[in-house]
């Protein structure tokens, strides 16, 4: 080949090359959408949810996001809620800087054009640990206990757990461990709660709240659910997972409680979203457990969260409740002498047989958060992001 073919050869790629970053960034545009952040503060790892009712369309499966600025195609994840087989979501997260907003294209891609990112989100039932729930994100991991469970507690049975409290694995590494801890587990090659560099479960649960389990209040005493009895995975993806669970009716001092909620985790967060639906009360009380009681109760109820913060054997961490300052009501501390149930509780109002909240926590071994300070900071941050949620518009 001639030095002459050589060069109209690399032309000839870079050609192709400007030309396959154009019809990138010239994708066929449908409409757009306007982001609107109102607060002070950079916002990132916040999911927009838009649905088919508000951006008019019947197919979500063939858009795309992209940011007019730059032209880059955002990370989506597309949910089906109701288990129909359409997609009834598109999710995405945009970076905002403080008081800023930003328009995005919604355009026409193929499943090839979609960006990839890693399923970080992720959660699932697990029947080869009697039957937990588990789940995590990049930061944080839960699990709760289902029925089989249950009936190993009252059967005296081996590996018993009786409680509707939620439990917190420890993870120090970004990647997904759920599923490398529990085969330690059924392969006896080692246990997860051990710390061998990836975290551990020393999160001790019993009867208690855990982290944001529920209690109705009567008089003067506390009445839970047991274990959930059903379970449904709704999303598991880059940016969120989310799921169903339905708890037997339970009784509370004569009144029957119905429940039932839907959780999510999204990326890069360390609350998960609680949406409690109930029958039986008009107010709730989410709990964090407050284990020996030598730790530090703080909060704002005018600002809508409560934070627990203790040291847990070599290290420290902090859990924490936040709620909408509409339903965030007060928040108030249990103090018993019996094992599991002191708890502080985040006093949430019920409206619509529904209520809303987040809980979570941030472990210092981590090195997510390394104080208190640090912890009950990135509760306020939240709080102001769940009071002030992004404004999206549509633009025809």
């Amino acid at each position: 080949m001639t030095m002459k073919h050589k060069h109209l050869n690399i032309y000839a790629c870079l050609l192709v090359g400007l030309i396959i970053s154009y019809s990138c960034s010239q994708k066929e545009k449908r409409f757009s959408i306007i982001v609107k952040n109102t607060l002070d503060i950079e916002r990132t790892f916040e999911v927009v949810e838009l649905t088919k009712d508000f951006l008019k369309v019947e197919d979500l499966s063939t858009l795309g996001i992209q940011d007019e600025g730059t032209g880059k195609l955002q990370v989506t994840q597309t949910v089906d809620n109701d288990g129909d087989g359409i997609m009834d979501q598109i999710l995405f997260q945009p970076e905002m800087a403080a008081n800023s907003e930003k328009t995005f294209n919604i355009v026409a891609v193929t499943d090839t054009e979609k960006p990839k990112a890693p399923e970080l989100c992720y959660s699932r039932f697990v029947p080869e640990r009697t039957d937990d729930y588990a789940w995590e994100n990049n930061k944080v991991a839960f699990r709760v206990y289902g029925p089989n469970a249950q009936f190993r507690y009252e059967n005296n049975l081996k590996e018993p757990t009786l409680s509707s409290g939620v439990d917190a694995w420890l993870k120090r590494v970004p990647y997904p461990i759920i599923n490398k801890w529990y085969k330690k587990y059924t392969e006896k090659t080692g246990t997860y709660h051990k710390d061998t560099g990836e975290g551990l479960d020393n999160f001790h649960v019993g009867a208690s709240r855990g982290v944001g389990g529920i209690a109705v209040k009567v008089d003067s005493s506390y009445y839970y659910s047991k274990n959930y009895v059903k379970y449904k995975t709704i999303t598991t993806g880059p940016l969120r997972t989310s799921f169903y669970l339905e708890y037997e009716d339970w009784d509370a001092a004569g009144n029957t409680i119905k429940e039932s909620r839907v959780m999510s985790l999204d990326l890069g967060n360390n609350l998960t979203r609680f949406i409690i639906s109930l029958e039986g009360a008009n107010t709730i009380y989410s709990g964090l457990t407050l284990h020996d009681r030598k730790g530090n109760v703080s909060g704002d109820s005018d600002e809508g969260w409560v934070s627990y913060w203790e040291t847990l054997e070599e290290s420290e961490i902090g859990t924490g409740i936040i709620a909408k300052k509409s339903t965030f009501l007060d928040f108030e501390t249990y103090d018993s002498n019996i094992k599991d149930l002191s708890n502080v509780y985040a006093h949430l109002k019920v409206e619509n047989n529904q209520v809303v909240y987040y809980a979570g926590f941030g472990w210092k071994a981590s090195g997510q958060f390394k104080s208190k300070e640090e912890w009950e900071d990135y509760l306020v941050v939240f709080s102001r992001r769940i009071n002030n949620p992004l404004i999206v518009e549509l633009v025809p």
